[in-house]
């Protein structure tokens, strides 16, 4: 299994990882509460903050993780400007960026099995109702190693 758990520790590397997952939640929720760019634009820039503030070595991990939305970006950026709405596109992206950026600081920071126990107990109420949540848990470390 690989992890892609950050090896430069952290102080939220010994934080628990449900409350980690329960505020990741909690914080992408919020980012579609959000209607301002400037609003959108402090929120990455607080993203980016954390990322930095364990070092060089990590930040530059973290970012090199967040590479992988460029495309998107792009094309996001594109077809707003296509429809003559780049103001929203800005927002959406900023969004995306964001969101992707603070479920990678968790990612970083907590192990995969950590999370995957996480899952797990918050899956036992469908166990109880003859749902098989074996796959949702297998799912979760097939998602997390790509």
């Amino acid at each position: 299994m690989i992890s892609l758990t950050s090896p430069v520790r952290t102080r939220a590397h010994d934080w628990p990882a449900g409350p980690k997952m329960a505020a990741l939640s909690v914080a992408t929720a919020a980012l579609f509460q959000i209607s301002s760019l400037p609003a959108y634009a402090i929120v990455l820039a607080c993203a980016m903050l954390l990322f930095l503030l364990p070092g060089r070595s990590f930040f530059i991990s973290g970012l090199s993780r967040l590479r992988m939305l460029w495309p998107f970006a792009v094309i996001v950026c594109a077809w707003h400007l296509l429809v003559g709405d780049v103001g929203d596109g800005i927002k959406v992206v900023l969004r995306m960026i964001s969101a992707v950026a603070l479920a990678t600081l968790v990612t970083m920071t907590t192990r995969l099995t950590d999370m995957i126990d996480v899952v797990h107990r918050l899956a036992s109420p469908l166990r109880l109702l003859g749902f098989q949540t074996r796959s949702l848990e297998v799912a979760i470390g097939l998602a997390s190693t790509v």
